[in-house]
């Protein structure tokens, strides 16, 4: 419910509207015959209510009472004719905790609304969800839709502007808002496992130059700098969330698809609509600066006490901004923890109150504001166990071009191993697959396409072309292969018509030894070898086809080469209790 409409005799909580259905064990939304059945609980931001000409929804619901110590879900319309069917599960009542219930949910509210449209919400609801969350248009900066059978990246922001009540006390005064707290959420392409890279603020990178879309629908070029803080990529200038994706790809070499950012606010009332988060330190804790004063041991933090617990740099470590990372890491694990646990899943009303939370702090890019998007994507993330979400931050040294320490620059042995992983969609937990016995024996089929007699290398004719890679990555491998792999029956064909996630090899039946041998020699995998059918090369031959894919390592780096991970000083997963020192 909007602040606003509170206390209003027409506004009914969208929990009191559902009653439980003793034939089918099923909650039901119970409306008047009169009711209109387009209404959503609420308006949105910044509208008049529908409500106040006419009657809404709220003024003509019969109200009915649960049995004592059940609670109903949020308000859902019923269906009175055919139509699309509604998103998400009906709003049964689970006697347990479901395995399918668990959502990856984090960063200041950033994810939070995903548990309430995947699992009880609806599509009325969720219309209304999506009229609270504000987007941007970052243009090429991101992907221009979501897709839910790749890995994706989602950089989640948190600013430092001061907005709301009670927070005069946190950021600089007079931000524009920077971004002060960054976590590039990657999510593999199985969902198996996803890796939460934090990215320090004082981080110095080159910004690049990027384009902003004004509020007249005009672009502007904003004008990069080189070596600046990375919070300066957002607010400063004019700079959008745009602008810090494309320093992020600039920084790291991996690609943001997508953005999602909030305030301080966000803090402070995801955590009240919890009913608090369960933290731990080890040493008491009296803060003048942030206020927070908590004892040794576990306590549970809310509010303007959560906010304070997560902004704080003077009580632990060495009072910096990578010790404050270590801190906020771990409130996220405990946050993501309330949020999937079966007190929040199974109460509607604490659901409720999490998503109006969740949103009403949210900016998200334009490609993911859509009510179809954001189900899909809530659908996509929960199926992400929390023991393989690893929380880490960039390998980081000292700037050794400043006498007082104050900002960082990447660990150049450690940082580009990590980046490396992310891109190639490398978990960094050990992830335990069980298969099928259907997915046994179509594992042997593709294995079994590597066993065979293998072509010599000078008898293997092939055209490269490239799929992904970066560019001039088929003329750097035919140049390997000629010169190196002795593979001198191979030439260049350019760019495939599409891109590939995967590197891969067509060939004819009778090309398999060829294809054998070339698998040999670049470390192809079974699922790589691609049996179709020969083209022909420049000389009218039959020839295999070898596309590279974004998985391209580098000419003559073998595609099936580990990816070793470095020892990092920072790690751990969202599953994990720790205390704060």
């Amino acid at each position: 419910m909007d602040a606003q409409g509170r206390g209003r005799a027409d506004d009914v909580d969208p929990a009191d509207q559902w009653v439980l259905n003793p034939r089918t064990g099923e909650y039901e939304l119970q409306l008047s015959p009169s009711a209109p059945q387009s209404s959503v609980p609420g308006p949105r931001r910044g509208a008049p209510r529908s409500g106040d000409a006419g009657g809404g929804t709220a003024g003509t619901a019969r109200r009915r009472t649960a049995a004592p110590g059940r609670e109903v879900p949020p308000q859902r319309r019923r269906r009175s004719a055919p139509e699309e069917p509604v998103p998400g599960r009906r709003g049964r009542r689970p006697e347990k905790k479901s395995k399918g219930k668990r959502a990856l949910l984090w960063a200041g509210g950033s994810t939070a609304f995903v548990v309430l449209v995947a699992g009880v919400g609806g599509y009325v609801y969720l219309k209304h969800l999506e009229g609270n969350v504000s987007t941007t248009d970052v243009g090429s900066a991101g992907s221009s839709s979501f897709k839910k059978n790749e890995a994706f990246n989602i950089l989640i922001i948190g600013t430092d502007k001061r907005t709301g009540e009670g927070n005069e006390g946190y950021g600089d005064k007079g931000s524009v808002g920077h971004a002060d707290t960054n976590i590039l959420l990657h999510v593999s392409e199985d969902r198996s496992n996803a890796t939460a890279l934090s990215i320090p603020r004082d981080l110095i990178v080159d910004v690049p130059d990027c384009e902003t879309v004004q509020e007249d629908g005009t672009t502007k070029i904003i004008p990069g700098s080189t070596g600046v803080r990375f919070n300066t990529s957002l607010g400063e200038s004019g700079r959008d969330p745009g602008c810090t994706m494309r320093t992020v790809k600039e920084a790291t070499g991996i690609q943001p698809h997508h953005f999602m950012m909030a305030d301080f606010n966000a803090v402070k009332t995801l955590t009240t609509a919890v009913g608090g988060v369960d933290v731990c330190v080890e040493n008491a804790v009296d803060d003048p600066k942030s206020h927070l004063k908590l004892p040794a041991g576990e306590s549970k933090v809310e509010g303007e006490q959560a906010l304070a617990f997560v902004r704080t740099r003077h009580a632990f470590g060495n009072e910096g901004d990578l010790d404050r990372i270590k801190v906020q890491q771990q409130f996220l694990g405990s946050l993501m923890r309330k949020m999937s646990s079966s007190d929040t899943l199974t109460s509607p009303t604490k659901l409720v109150k999490l998503a109006e939370a969740a949103t009403n702090a949210l900016t998200v890019d334009e490609a993911i504001g859509k009510v179809g998007t954001l189900k899909d994507m809530a659908l996509e993330l929960k199926k992400v166990p929390p023991k393989n979400i690893t929380f880490t931050t960039v390998p980081v040294i000292d700037n050794p071009a400043e006498k007082v320490k104050a900002t960082v620059v990447v660990n150049e042995t450690k940082g580009p191993q990590v980046f490396d992983m992310i891109r190639n969609d490398v978990s960094f937990t050990e992830v335990k697959k069980k298969e099928s016995e259907k997915e046994k024996k179509e594992a042997a089929q593709v294995a079994a396409r590597l066993q065979g007699e293998r072509s010599e290398p000078s008898e293997v004719r092939v055209r490269v072309m490239n799929g992904g890679a970066p560019v001039g990555s088929a003329q750097q491998e035919l140049s390997y292969l000629q010169t190196s792999a002795g593979v001198t029956k191979s030439e260049n064909a350019g760019n495939a018509p599409a891109d590939l996630a995967k590197t891969t090899l067509e060939y004819a039946p009778d090309q398999a030894d060829q294809a054998r041998a070339l698998a040999e020699i670049l470390g192809l995998s079974g699922a790589a070898m691609k049996p179709g059918e020969s083209v022909t090369n420049s000389q009218g031959l039959p020839t295999m086809t070898l596309t590279l894919g974004k998985d391209f390592k580098g000419a003559g780096v073998r595609l099936d080469a580990a990816v070793k991970k470095p020892d990092l000083d920072n790690e751990s997963t969202a599953d994990q209790k720790q205390c704060a020192s």
